[in-house]
């Protein structure tokens, strides 16, 4: 007899996972006062690659720009979410955000958080890495 796997009704791709991770964390981020200004901007390094890109871009009550790096993982082996932004993902995330900036006639005070997710606990890591 032939078996054909088949994912469960309850998985997902990595793409939506990375989706519901981000709409938790966009949740949670403007219940604690933060407006969003942008989702997935993206900075094309050529036609097939991308040189950055930040999850979310939220403003907080003082007005500073957040640009926000959102990780999720079923849970915390191998040094959990908040580990695996690494410092080739940090210059990435500073890069894109220098492009974002680059848009404003007047850049206002920034700041670089991680919001990790692992299972169902979410941690909120403000300035999280400092841009060099």
């Amino acid at each position: 007899m032939l078996f054909k796997w088949r994912a469960s009704k309850n998985a997902a791709p990595s793409k939506t996972r990375g989706e519901q991770a981000e709409d938790r964390a966009l949740h949670y981020l403007q219940q604690r006062g933060l407006n969003l200004l942008e989702r997935n901007y993206r900075v094309a390094a050529g036609p097939h690659a991308r040189a950055g890109e930040v999850d979310l871009i939220m403003r907080d009550s003082d007005g500073t720009t957040v640009f926000v790096e959102v990780r999720a993982r079923a849970d915390a082996s191998h040094g959990g979410a908040a580990a695996s932004v690494s410092a080739t993902k940090q210059r990435r995330l500073v890069y894109a955000a220098r492009h974002y900036l680059l848009r404003l006639a007047t850049p206002p005070p920034c700041r670089f958080d991680v919001v990790a997710i692992e299972g169902e606990a979410i941690e909120w890591l403000q300035a999280a890495f400092d841009a060099p």
